[in-house]
């Protein structure tokens, strides 16, 4: 009987200890469904979020939301079931097609492209592989960094076969497998591979091999034409206010970057891919092996950027599978752990939102870690007190907030509201916040140029040839800015010169540099062409200033190799958005 009586209580112990410990992690899980929840929506709230999202932990999906307008003409919100292109993030479902092909036996990975591509050029497709184009070390170069292409070619419609003609016949930029160089042209090829040897549409067989049998209802190629229930418009920001994203034909991303999907549907993708319901486990790691060295300490795999990533604010990491997209409008991360099995989505229809900062600070939250909050636009803050009380009284403002923790201050954005304020004929106060930016980043030479425009319609031409000089002088790529200082009879002579450096000099400067963890600039040598790759980034062609001082045509940003006291070139220091980065050199 007492026997009896203690097992009672023994039970109902176990029972309340139970409920009790249950409770104390439902409580523990709503602390950080609360945490992430804040942190979206003060990104929302400061403007620098409008889209879906979707976080899992062990499998279960704990957070999904959307957050401001898929369409502000008829003001529908977003939501989990929300259509966002992917841009980029298509390459992994390229990349999956590939494999269901190698494992059919219709593709070997390291045959030569030409094999199932007759019409291309052999001189290149018979030394570049399939598997070249998955890791992005094909060497093809990247068509959406062609100059101009986006004005001049973006808005037509090709057929597959007609648009590789835009880039099969150039030069590779290195030899097929040398090293890592994102190329969508690579992702493109490879639409055309699968079509080839599926005799199905690149379309179709995303729906039949992927879609279809996970039950992604949700998801598929973005036709134009198509009538899409639910589907996002993108958006770019315009200063304070939005305007619609431009156009682009459909069939330019293709299968680099073409697709549509849901937060929701990408949840069944990424549960999906612990299966082997679309490969064997054989050529499921060969989907996520780790092939090439490619963004700082992470490396690239099939269609996904793999390694370790930060967790918070803590130097703590976590193994990641996942991919960015950018595409006209939009921008999109996932982000996968297996140790986990969590899962982050962002999908956002205003495009640039800062998804790698919100990614890590979400992965703060999940493991109880130090994360950084968004800050306030100290640009936005100044331009809702010009319009409320005039540009004297902003100015004085701003001064009270930009060094202040709670703000942030970013060129761009400055120069996005002066740029506002100029299109409404606001000219001078355009020009005092064009002079704000100048003074607080005094090394760029975009804000120069802005400032100079802005002087030059205020009629003072003298300063407006001042700045657009001191512009030149900090880009000589600014070939606006020299023209519009001939239109102002300057004397342009000097910048017109070429600088030569000599070979020995350049071969001092190769290698690899790390500016902060995770993003390395790497410097080789074509002859007597020095090139620089960042992170993530293809290669480009970088041009003397002086001796030790090189710039980009392609971007406004400047490299200065520095040298200790032995004089040996130690590090390098790079120039961009009037942000300077200095990294150490780590590898020759």
């Amino acid at each position: 009987m007492k026997q009896n009586l203690r097992n009672q209580l023994l039970k109902k112990s176990v029972a309340v200890l139970s409920a009790f410990l249950l409770l104390g992690q439902l409580s523990f899980s709503q602390t950080k469904i609360d945490k992430i929840d804040e942190l979206i929506s003060t990104y929302a709230e400061y403007g620098k979020f409008n889209g879906s999202v979707l976080v899992s932990e062990q499998g279960k999906v704990i957070y999904k939301k959307g957050f401001g307008m898929a369409n502000m003409e008829w003001e529908i919100q977003n939501q989990p079931n929300t259509k966002h292109r992917l841009g980029s993030i298509t390459k992994q479902f390229t990349a999956m097609l590939i494999l269901q092909l190698v494992a059919e036996g219709k593709l070997d990975l390291h045959e030569p492209i030409s094999t199932y591509l007759t019409d291309y050029p052999k001189n290149t497709g018979h030394i570049i592989t399939t598997h070249h184009l998955l890791t992005h070390t094909s060497g093809i170069p990247n068509y959406t960094a062609f100059p101009d292409f986006f004005r001049d070619k973006a808005r037509n419609s090709y057929t597959p076969e007609e648009f590789v003609k835009e880039f099969s016949d150039k030069e590779l930029d290195f030899t097929p497998g040398e090293r890592f160089s994102y190329s969508n042209s690579g992702y493109f090829l490879l639409g055309v591979i699968i079509e080839k040897l599926s005799g199905k549409s690149y379309e179709q067989a995303l729906q039949d091999n992927i879609f279809s049998p996970l039950n992604m209802n949700d998801s598929g190629y973005d036709n134009h034409a198509d009538i899409l229930k639910n589907r996002a418009t993108g958006y770019d920001k315009n200063g304070m206010t939005y305007r619609n994203s431009g156009y682009i034909d459909m069939s330019i991303p293709y299968a680099a970057g073409s697709l549509y999907s849901t937060v929701e549907d990408l949840y069944k993708w990424d549960q999906a891919l612990y299966t082997n319901t679309l490969v064997s486990e054989k050529y499921m790691k060969l989907f996520f092996k780790p092939y090439v060295s490619a963004f700082g300490n992470s490396h690239y795999a099939y269609g996904w950027g793999v390694g370790k990533q930060q967790i918070g604010k803590s130097t703590d990491s976590i193994y990641t599978i996942g991919h960015g997209g950018g595409i006209h409008g939009f921008n999109t991360n996932i982000s996968r752990a297996p140790s986990d099995k969590s899962v982050i989505v962002l999908l956002s229809n205003t495009g640039r939102a800062p998804l790698n900062s919100m990614t890590r600070a979400i992965r703060g939250i999940m493991h109880n870690k130090e994360f950084d909050m968004p800050k306030k636009s100290v640009a936005y803050e100044l331009f809702s007190v010009i319009d409320e009380k005039g540009i004297q009284k902003s100015i004085a403002h701003y001064e009270s907030i930009k060094d202040s923790e709670n703000y942030e201050l970013i060129e761009s954005e400055m120069n996005s509201i002066g740029y506002q304020l100029l299109s409404s004929d606001r000219v001078e106060a355009a020009a005092k916040v064009f002079k704000l930016n100048v003074d607080a980043f005094p090394k760029s030479s975009n804000v120069y140029d802005s400032y100079g425009e802005a002087l030059m319609k205020l009629g003072k031409n003298d300063l407006a040839i001042e700045n657009y000089k001191t512009s030149v002088e900090l880009n000589p790529n600014n070939h606006n800015g020299i023209a519009t200082l001939k239109k102002l009879g300057a004397d342009v002579s000097m910048y017109v010169n070429d600088v030569v450096v000599s070979d020995e000099t350049l071969a001092l400067y190769l290698g690899k540099y790390e500016l902060m963890p995770e993003f390395i600039i790497t410097i080789t040598k074509d002859g007597n062409q020095l090139k620089a790759q960042a992170t993530g980034q293809p290669v480009f062609d970088i041009f003397p200033k002086s001796e030790n001082v090189f710039y980009l045509k392609v971007v406004k940003a400047q490299l200065t190799f520095n040298k200790n006291s032995k004089g040996v070139v130690d590090s390098v220091t790079l120039l961009q958005g009037g942000r300077e980065l200095t990294g150490k050199r780590i590898e020759e």
